[in-house]
């Protein structure tokens, strides 16, 4: 029983696989053709009908010629009964095919053009169904990116929810343990403008190092943890942003600080305003300050 995958499920065929595929296919021809120097490329039939120089049932190896007697795909259609609208082309075949390839690959062009090159590519299938194919996978993968960005924000307890967090359900929904649970309420893990389930597990740094982000990424990270008394700091913070978007190009902070802003804004919206109110006079009865690294304020700067 052979083993060799016939079709495997990854690109990368290129002309000296398929040449070598192709000679390994014709040996057994070029064995049984008479001519002295076989071609490369050769081509079996059967002959039908007797003649005066054949007979019937013979088997005639000859060189391949697509365009010879029976070798065009028209006369491969006519002969096998098959039914096409349209102009009949092999290399519609192939641009089928493309399209095919396109969806099974998702749009990458470095796959679908992986036996010619990508100029090819774009200058023959890059239109029609094909070109739409991978626009919509561009736009699909897009918007999953920005979704997921959104969605994994931080997790916000507001004065109600924060006591509950030595309730065993909502440890459970909120996949952390009571230690954590216990770190977070007496603030050991507050990073500034958030709490952090595990400074040690951040997304932005190398797993086992210390998150070298926070505090200016907290509010894009799944691990945080947002409390009543982080609303103090976070009000700064939004002053802040507020004077680094007058600064900045708008394309410059919409690409580095968009979403921390979008999500800041979407935590202070949901407060409430009894929490709201009380963190706005602590931060003029303390006179407290934004808590941020030194090394940030060259990045804010600039």
């Amino acid at each position: 029983e052979g083993t060799e995958v016939m079709h495997p499920d990854r690109t990368g065929l290129n002309t000296s696989e398929i040449l070598r595929e192709l000679m390994d296919v014709t040996a057994g021809a070029r064995c049984r053709s008479r001519a002295k120097s076989p071609y490369l490329f050769t081509r079996a039939e059967v002959v039908k009908e007797a003649n005066a120089f054949r007979q019937q049932g013979e088997l005639v190896i000859r060189p391949f010629d697509a365009e010879g007697p029976g070798g065009v795909f028209g006369a491969w259609v006519r002969h096998s009964g098959v039914t096409l609208a349209g102009k009949i082309d092999i290399r519609r075949l192939r641009k089928s095919t493309k399209v095919e390839k396109v969806i099974a690959f998702r749009g990458v062009v470095s796959d679908a053009a992986d036996d010619h090159t990508e100029q090819v590519f774009w200058g023959h299938y890059a239109h029609g169904t094909t070109l739409r194919v991978m626009a919509g996978h561009t736009i699909t993968k897009a918007q999953q990116t920005w979704l997921a960005r959104a969605l994994e924000g931080p997790v916000v307890l507001d004065s109600e929810s924060a006591p509950r967090l030595d309730d065993p359900e909502v440890l459970d929904g909120l996949g952390i343990s009571a230690d954590e649970a216990e770190e977070i309420r007496q603030g050991e893990l507050d990073m500034g403008v958030s709490s952090c389930r595990n400074p040690y597990d951040s997304p932005y740094s190398p797993a086992g190092e210390l998150c070298a982000v926070a505090p200016l990424r907290c509010l894009e990270c799944r691990n945080a943890f947002i409390l009543p008394s982080n609303l103090p700091q976070l009000l700064l913070f939004s002053d802040h942003l507020e004077r680094l978007a007058a600064r900045l190009d708008p394309r410059v902070f919409h690409q580095t600080w968009g979403q921390s802003r979008a999500n800041l804004r979407a935590v202070l919206a949901d407060a409430s305003p009894t929490d709201l109110e009380q963190a706005r006079r602590q931060v003029a009865d303390q006179d407290l300050r934004l808590q941020l690294p030194l090394s940030s304020h060259v990045e804010f700067d600039s």
